[in-house]
């Protein structure tokens, strides 16, 4: 494999492969969600690691945090143009997963 592409792989696992990261961005592939409903969504996730990896794929441009003027303050989570062109490769994840049982 030459040595891009190889690190255009590399680049690609160190941002999703986090563990994680795929089940938040497909939640978020259907609509905006906030940080309660992405946590009773996402079997086996505690709020400490849902917290780290939506910072992490904010800071990476992939979703967007937008704080919701109300009392108490919300948060709503959504994914920006980079994170929705996920959308057909977890499409395709999901799909290749269901030939596997």
């Amino acid at each position: 494999m030459p040595k891009k592409q190889l690190c255009s792989v590399h680049k690609a696992i160190n941002l999703l492969g986090n563990k994680w990261a795929i089940l938040i961005i497909h939640r978020l592939c259907s609509e905006k969600q906030g940080f309660n409903q992405l946590l009773k969504g996402i079997e086996g996730i505690n709020p400490r690691a849902l917290s780290v990896r939506l910072k992490e794929l904010a800071e990476n441009g992939l979703i967007f945090k937008t704080v919701l003027p109300s009392s108490p303050p919300q948060v709503e989570y959504s994914l920006t143009p980079s994170g929705a062109s996920l959308k057909s490769i977890i499409s395709q994840l999901g799909k290749w997963g269901e030939k596997l049982d």
